[in-house]
């Protein structure tokens, strides 16, 4: 059966960016990306959640970080030039990406925000992301997802 392609999966096949794709059974509700990770076969250190914080400016950043790790909101708003950052309302992910919380892909978003990707993303072959839908994820080289979300690399975890 083939598998309907994301607005992500669309934006990487117009830039002939090779990907693959990961599926995973969301019945549970465990959709967190510890849990993904574990049901796409994958190690903690491959896989990468997006998050989306907000600016003193009220500019939106998204940073991609593995997800075992956390958000360091210090770093982040000293890689975005800004005085800090927060997290925005999960209320809001959809209002402001276009994605929901646990599909929510950092390719593709509604607008192209400044993006930065974890630097130990530049450590391993393959990233795999959320492909802005829950259950699906999609692997791609770290330079590959660097180029097509314009991201910068930058030290932001805790």
């Amino acid at each position: 059966m083939a598998q309907a392609k994301t607005n992500a999966m669309r934006i990487l096949d117009a830039q002939k960016i090779h990907y693959e794709v990961l599926t995973y059974e969301n019945k549970d509700g465990k959709i967190d990306g510890v849990s993904v990770a574990e049901k796409v076969g994958k190690e903690l250190k491959e896989v990468y959640k997006t998050l989306v914080t907000q600016g003193t400016s009220k500019n939106l950043y998204v940073f991609v970080i593995p997800v075992a790790e956390e958000l360091n909101l210090k770093k982040a708003a000293k890689a975005a030039g800004e005085k800090s950052v927060e997290m925005i309302p999960v209320k809001d992910i959809q209002k402001w990406t276009g994605y929901i919380r646990g599909g929510c892909s950092p390719v593709g978003m509604k607008k192209q925000y400044r993006t930065f990707i974890d630097q130990s993303s530049s450590e391993i072959e393959a990233i795999v992301v959320s492909a802005g839908k829950i259950g699906m994820q999609i692997v791609l080289a770290p330079d590959q997802l660097k180029e097509i979300t314009n991201a910068e690399l930058a030290d932001v975890i805790k």
